[in-house]
């Protein structure tokens, strides 16, 4: 599984939690992807190990100097888990209504980079400097 099919699948997940109402489905999904950014196991390397097959990323990135040793996908998997497991909870905990707009824009958002191959996040976390 490359990343750009791994984006549209948590896209898709993101909107059919909300659509749903499964909250359940959010908190796992924010869990599995801080668990994967921090550490480094990510669910598209290990099918790919299984498999034995490597596919390239697929999505679309630009030279930028590297100024920290730290993946871009780690830190893009640390930080839509941190920002829509937060939006989702202050979202669901606190009835704070103003941010209902921001898990359904980080669903249709990731399933638009899957589908594009351009990640607009992903691209400005590698303009900051991660590998």
């Amino acid at each position: 599984m490359s990343e750009r099919l791994y984006l549209f699948f948590v896209g898709v997940f993101i909107l059919i939690a909300l659509y749903f109402e499964v909250d359940v489905m959010i908190y796992l999904l924010c869990l599995l992807l801080f668990i994967e950014g921090i550490t480094n196991f990510r669910l598209t390397t290990l099918t790919q190990k299984l498999m034995h097959v490597t596919v390239p990323v697929g999505l679309v990135s630009f030279q930028t100097h590297q100024r920290f040793e730290f993946d871009a996908l780690r830190a893009w998997r640390i930080t839509v888990a941190a920002m829509l497991g937060g939006s989702f909870f202050l979202l669901r905990e606190y009835g704070l209504e103003v941010v209902w707009f921001f898990p359904w824009f980080m669903g249709f958002a990731i399933m638009g980079a899957g589908a594009s191959s351009v990640c607009p996040v992903l691209l400005f976390i590698r303009w900051i400097g991660f590998k």
